[in-house]
């Protein structure tokens, strides 16, 4: 059965998405949302720059969208720096009975994380009660590829002594705010954000509790390290030169510590150029994610996101469109569900029905 989508937000992962439910035999694209009052009243078509109208036109109204009665809406609105709007926006769907799919607030990837605000929480679970909704949060990471993709692994093994899921990637051409969040660009002496052990677990490390949780252990602790590497050499990058003596490259980790050891982890390896901090973790391609199992058996998976169609869009962008996807592909399951919260661990294996085509 066609489900009837409503899009929140046009940014890079919302124009790909919407291309594609354009070309998608079991969703239909009924309503556009979007906050910049310049694409207001412009068609969807226009908007994502595929050189025909879609009929669609992109709206602030909110009620508007809502009264046409979508089956979800799928939101790629901002990330959880602008919390109070995202929660307003999607709480208002939430009472009107209209399930959400979302990759903005990433710690609701795992709502019962400590971290979490209870503002962030009470009024979400409130108006999924109020209006017998559902809301799912996902994102590539923190999303399926640090929680499905390991725990689906885990599924396989007798026994594991440690999981790890990593992310390898280069951002050279990330035009993203990794100057204040990571430091990348930035003096070594410079501070980041992710640098402070509780808003780097909150902003990326909802899964490793989540992964606890699904293999039955409760952890002692969650910690976390950081470094750093400085380019001794300036390095081109899609915002700009990054000049010799700051850093361009970052490692951090996120540990889940059970009876003393780590057992879950979490890291990240983001450079500007493969040949930066030549001697951390690299894949055996280049902008990979890697899960790694120590266990009976070891296992060790790396996925590549790329696109083939001669587009010349890059590893992330089609990681983007695959975090996109997976909202949108979530949507028949999401309506089946009981109401409330919905996370990795409440759904059924989404196979992508209708992709192949």
């Amino acid at each position: 059965m066609t489900k009837r989508i409503v899009v929140w937000g046009t940014g890079f992962v919302g124009k790909m998405v919407i291309a594609e439910i354009d070309r998608h035999p079991l969703f239909e694209l009924v309503g556009v949302g979007v906050s910049d009052p310049h694409k207001v009243g412009r068609d969807a078509g226009e908007i994502c720059g595929l050189g025909r109208p879609l009929g669609v036109t992109a709206t602030d109204d909110i009620d508007a969208l809502i009264a046409l009665r979508p089956d979800a809406l799928v939101h790629f609105g901002p990330t959880a720096a602008h919390a109070d709007a995202n929660i307003a926006l999607i709480t208002r769907f939430l009472r009107a009975g209209i399930d959400v799919c979302s990759t903005a607030m990433t710690p609701w990837v795992w709502p019962t994380m400590h971290l979490n605000p209870p503002e962030w929480i009470v009024p979400v679970t409130e108006a999924c009660e109020l209006g017998e909704s559902s809301c799912f949060t996902t994102g590539i990471d923190p999303g399926f590829a640090n929680d499905l993709f390991p725990m689906t692994l885990m599924g396989v093994c007798a026994e594991v002594k440690r999981v790890r899921a990593a992310e390898l990637l280069d951002y050279t051409n990330y035009t993203g705010d990794y100057e204040n969040e990571m430091g990348i660009g930035r003096p070594p002496g410079h501070r980041a954000l992710l640098e402070t052990p509780d808003i780097l677990v909150f902003a990326w490390g909802a899964t490793v509790p989540m992964i606890a949780h699904a293999a039955g252990i409760m952890l002692d602790e969650i910690t976390t390290t950081y470094d750093k590497w400085v380019t001794p050499t300036d390095r081109k990058s899609a915002k700009g030169v990054i000049e010799a003596g700051n850093v361009a490259a970052v490692r951090f980790t996120i540990n889940g510590v059970y009876r003393g050891e780590t057992r879950i982890q979490l890291e990240h390896v983001n450079r500007i150029g493969n040949d930066a901090a030549p001697d951390w973790p690299s894949g055996t391609e280049n902008d990979v994610y890697r899960v790694e199992i120590d266990g009976t058996p070891s296992i060790v998976q790396e996925t590549a996101f790329r696109f083939t169609d001669g587009s010349g869009r890059d590893a992330a962008a089609a990681g983007c469109l695959a975090t996109g996807m997976r909202a949108l592909n979530a949507v028949p399951a999401v309506n089946d569900l009981r109401p409330g919260w919905v996370t990795a661990l409440d759904l059924p294996l989404i196979a992508g029905a209708g992709t192949i085509r």
